[in-house]
């Protein structure tokens, strides 16, 4: 179904790189005052953290969120099973998440935002990226999949059931297909150096939906933190666009909150989404007192500004 009612003005987005713990109230008053149609996490929360997660789950604002590796921290391997800090014969955080996200958790799933004219599809939860399967027992246990023509099937799923021919999609891990240098959206950073680290049933889902005609503006995800490992005179590529307009943006800029003595900022990645197609995308700080410090277009990959900079 194709809905025109929002379409004749900008809708403004906000993607939230990777948490890692850095939530607060801040946070939401921030939101408010960027105005925002609907927020977009991208996972990574923290080790499990679930006051975070419960933090997010009450945001009033349309939302939608998918999680990352560090949300199964101590649940999907068995190096993280011993680590952990809680007694999982009677809890069960992963769980718990899940729960106080409801129908705002999108992984292998979808959201209708009927007020916004668009449904935002989830690729797989609690992804690691890369092409090799794994959390074996996690996945099976958990959502009944199997491989990655399974997890492929639940992401199908999903599209075909959205009640919108415009389609954003996200998840922790962004898809096969964006390069394969270190410096690439999804490209490995770490030893050994190189390497496309997307999810692949991610890329063969959303090549999915844009040959069934769907509308795809936008993919979203994180986990390759734009910082890079490997050298420190530049950052990760952070946005890339496809031939059919679609565009895919690494929202990961960790930390995501940076403070000082005298200042704090926090960033969001703001997407402006007109007529179904992104008009801009700025990677946005947003200081104490909820005044913009910081824009950077992501679309011309440019270095921080000198605004960001004096906060570091």
């Amino acid at each position: 179904m194709t809905d025109t009612s929002m379409q004749d003005r900008a809708l403004r987005i906000a993607v939230i790189g990777d948490v890692h713990d850095q939530w607060d109230e801040a946070d939401i008053a921030a939101l408010h005052s960027l105005e925002i149609d609907l927020a977009l996490f991208v996972g990574d929360f923290g080790n499990e953290a679930v006051a975070v997660v419960r933090s997010i789950a009450g945001l009033s604002l349309p939302k939608a969120a998918i999680f990352g590796n560090h949300d199964a921290w101590y649940t999907a391997t068995p190096w993280g099973r011993k680590k952990c800090p809680y007694d999982r014969a009677t809890e069960d955080w992963v769980q718990l998440q899940m729960e106080l996200l409801g129908d705002a958790d999108v992984g292998y799933g979808k959201r209708d935002f009927p007020q916004l004219g668009l449904t935002v599809i989830g690729g797989r939860p609690f992804s690691w990226g890369g092409s090799e399967w794994k959390y074996e027992a996690f996945y099976r246990d958990r959502y009944g999949v199997h491989n990655f023509a399974e997890s492929l099937a639940r992401i199908k799923q999903a599209v075909d059931d959205a009640a919108f021919d415009t389609l954003i999609f996200m998840g922790h891990c962004g898809p096969t297909g964006l390069g394969d240098t270190p410096e690439s959206p999804c490209g490995r950073d770490w030893l050994p150096i190189g390497g496309d680290f997307g999810d692949p049933d991610l890329a063969e889902a959303i090549a999915y939906a844009q040959q069934q005609g769907k509308t795809v503006p936008l993919v979203t995800f994180g986990h390759m933190h734009h910082a890079l490992r490997h050298r420190q005179d530049r950052q990760r590529q952070r946005l890339s666009r496809d031939g059919q307009g679609t565009v895919y943006l690494n929202a990961a800029c960790v930390p995501r909150i940076v403070r000082t003595a005298a200042h704090c900022a926090r960033n969001f990645s703001i997407v402006a989404l007109e007529r179904s197609q992104v008009q801009r995308t700025l990677l946005t700080w947003v200081d104490q007192h909820h005044a913009i410090v910081s824009e950077e277009d992501l679309s011309a990959d440019a270095a921080p500004s000198k605004s960001l900079q004096a906060l570091t």
